[in-house]
């Protein structure tokens, strides 16, 4: 009896780090997925926008973003980088009775976002000057044509940049690439924490599965 005893223990032990080891290996193997975001700038803050460009009606004088990257979500996507005053973007385009001006700041993001074989193109900002109840996709269309959108109108491409693709699926280990702090060693290689841990657990939990059945021989 003695033996059962301590053989359950053993193997409740086993399965636990076999269960905390999937669930971290899972998690390695989270996908984020490479696209446009589209932000409005709130109190001199970037904020994810709540609807998207072809039904948002912006203001006059109010600035929006547009950034491309690999993200999880919304809660974990990447901010637009460079000048976010409104001020200095439409500083050389003068107010016009009947127009309404939005700021645009467009960043393609980094080559470590971009899809294979692509280069980004430089971030940059544009002053639309557009009708009084343009929408963001008209104000974005008046200044940085091409667009690309797909069958479910998500927007997939600005001044042609992707050339293919739209909201593509990514392996995302950790950061999203862009924020992957980089190491000596290339990415990808050798295997994960995860799954050595894994093995481990599987390793104890067979070790002990063996230990038990020789007990109850004995």
């Amino acid at each position: 009896m003695t033996g059962r005893r301590t053989a359950a223990p053993a193997l409740a032990l086993a399965l636990a780090l076999l269960i905390l080891a999937l669930g971290g290996a899972g998690q390695a193997r989270a996908v984020g997925y490479r696209y446009w975001s589209f932000w409005d700038l709130t109190g001199g803050k970037w904020t994810y926008a709540t609807q998207g460009p072809s039904t948002a009606r912006p203001s006059d004088g109010d600035v929006q973003g547009f950034r491309f990257a690999v993200s999880e979500d919304s809660q974990h996507a990447v901010q637009p980088r460079g000048e976010r005053e409104f001020a200095a973007i439409c500083a050389k385009t003068p107010a016009r009775h009947g127009k309404k001006r939005v700021a645009l700041v467009i960043d393609p993001g980094t080559a470590a976002d971009a899809p294979s074989g692509e280069t980004p193109p430089s971030a940059r900002t544009a002053c639309a000057q557009v009708a009084p109840d343009a929408s963001t996709a008209e104000a974005l269309a008046a200044v940085a044509s091409p667009l690309r959108y797909d069958t479910n109108a998500l927007l997939c491409a600005i001044t042609g940049y992707p050339k293919r693709g739209c909201g593509d699926p990514v392996a995302a280990a950790g950061p999203t690439a862009s924020a992957r702090p980089h190491t000596s060693a290339p990415a990808g290689h050798g295997p994960s924490v995860g799954l050595l841990a894994g093995g481990a657990a599987v390793a104890a939990l067979g070790a002990a599965a063996v230990w038990q059945a020789r007990r109850r021989k004995g």
